[in-house]
């Protein structure tokens, strides 16, 4: 499965490259474009979201034979009257999966014309059908969280990154290659165009997906070798593969684009071990609103509201301890920020500096006493900050250092249930262990130039948890990962 995954994210680089290729080659009839609106499919889209739940219990339960996916009028009604709990699912099922599950939800409704504010609901509206009548299970409290607001920055991400690839003038393989990417990053936009004939229809003159001298896009990929420390240690971890898809969507400083995801900052790392997550690290930062701050010439600056994505994961190392050494989780944020830069100043391309304060309505975070079902970790709400300083050198290379801190509150503890052994596990309704978690992560990356377009790219990442209980003794825990590998950027 692992190969397949590769092989058809490694397209994607191919595909925008043809496509900023055909940009410069190819011109576009304004006036064509301006009398072009989609229509919009409230109904259809709706319809859509009912029959993703629809497919996915059918699977679960005639595929799978999974028991949870049993359900009946009776379960339904359960659910409604016994209402929400906090649910123990997996770390990645409950905050990567269920807000990827979300961001099918929204796409019904992005692609069949509908806007990100109107798209937003359906989101909302899934995973609520999926709680209530899509399992037999409690409907949980924090899916409504991940699955909402996750699924929104998901699915915008990925509604806009396809329509990147899209090219209805092209033909053969190369359009082949185009719509299965396509449907690869934004599953529903494919199975629409598939289902209106757009996939495979040439045209002349056509809908332009993708203004790249209005939105410009950065993209780049870095792959190399990884080494991931067991408790801090240099001598005891593992090293692996790695693929980190990296972008910059838009003009941060162009506020005259100011639709929600105008601008946004995507990264993807996919790990190739059999022993750690495919996935794992995302972190994506979405503008909703923004405004520019009046400066002197050479200094831009703006202030504005954005919505946060980040997503830790990793298994214990081969041969080490049984200690995770981090999982990280700020699946449904929002906050203000704050963004500073200088242009041409000595031998400096570019210095920047972004600093991000936010509101976590859910997150994650290691626990390390409680363990239910298939949940090891802590939910809970808090706040995080990010800073991140760019220095970009004139033909030589970068510098960047990222800090991200994130506190997060357990206040629904175990400890505050009356005999927990006498309940049944999927209706205990707690957020793990009563607790306040600190979590840092600081990311020094240095990039130098081999090529016009190739960097040798090093970084590093150490990770210090705090994790201060109510009823339990606190824990401290560090450990670390270096990244070394080659960086080739669009």
């Amino acid at each position: 499965m692992k190969k397949y995954v590769v092989i058809i994210l490694l397209l994607i680089p191919v595909c925008l490259y043809a496509s900023m290729e055909n940009e410069h080659e190819e011109s576009y009839s304004d006036s064509v474009q301006n009398n072009i609106v989609q229509e919009k499919h409230f109904w259809l889209a709706g319809v859509e979201v009912f029959g993703i739940n629809a497919f996915v219990n059918s699977f679960d339960r005639f595929g799978l034979q999974e028991e949870f996916a049993e359900i009946s009028f009776h379960s339904i009604k359960h659910n409604f009257q016994h209402g929400f709990v906090w649910d123990n699912d997996k770390f990645s099922t409950n905050l990567f999966f269920h807000p990827y599950h979300g961001g099918l939800y929204f796409n019904a409704a992005r692609s069949n014309g509908l806007n990100f504010w109107q798209s937003s609901p359906y989101a909302l509206g899934g995973s609520l059908m999926w709680e209530f009548c899509g399992e037999i299970e409690p409907p949980a409290i924090n899916d409504i969280f991940a699955t909402t607001l996750g699924g929104i920055a998901i699915g915008e991400i990925t509604h806009r990154l396809s329509n990147l690839l899209i090219d209805e003038s092209a033909y053969g393989w190369e359009r082949f290659f185009r719509e299965l990417a396509v449907t690869a990053i934004c599953p529903m936009k494919g199975f629409n165009r598939i289902l209106s004939g757009d996939a495979w229809k040439t045209k002349t003159s056509f809908f332009k997906y993708h203004d790249y001298s209005k939105l410009p896009i950065d993209f780049s990929v870095f792959a190399g070798s990884r080494y991931l420390a067991d408790k801090g240690s240099f001598v005891r971890g593992e090293f692996n593969p790695f693929l980190t898809l990296d972008i910059d969507y838009g003009d941060i400083h162009d506020v005259s684009n100011n639709s929600p995801y105008d601008y946004f900052s995507a990264n993807l790392t996919l790990g190739f071990s059999s022993n750690q997550p495919l996935i794992s690290h995302v972190h994506l930062i979405g503008r909703l609103w923004g405004s520019e701050i009046p400066t002197q010439r050479g200094i831009k600056a703006q202030y504005g509201f954005f919505q946060h994505f980040n997503y830790y994961d990793s298994e214990p190392v081969i041969d080490g301890k049984t200690e995770v050494p981090y999982r990280i989780s700020e699946a449904a944020s929002v906050g203000g920020g704050f963004i500073y830069s200088l242009h041409n100043v000595g031998k400096l391309e570019v210095l920047s500096q972004k600093i991000f304060v936010n509101a976590i309505l859910l997150g994650g975070s290691i626990s390390d006493h409680y363990n239910n079902i298939d949940r090891d970790y802590n939910l809970g709400s808090g706040f995080s900050v990010h800073i991140n300083t760019d220095v970009q050198f004139m033909q030589s290379g970068r510098f960047v250092l990222n800090a991200d801190y994130y506190n997060l509150y357990t206040w629904k503890g175990i400890e505050n249930v009356k005999n927990p052994q006498a309940k049944n596990p999927l209706y205990l309704n707690v957020q793990g262990n009563q607790s306040r978690a600190s979590l840092l992560v600081i990311n020094p990356v240095i990039e130098l130039r081999i090529l016009p377009h190739l960097d040798y790219h090093i970084a590093f990442f150490y990770y210090m948890r705090q994790t201060d209980y109510k009823y339990f003794k606190d824990i401290e825990s560090n450990t670390f990962e270096f990244k070394m590998g080659l960086k080739y950027s669009i």
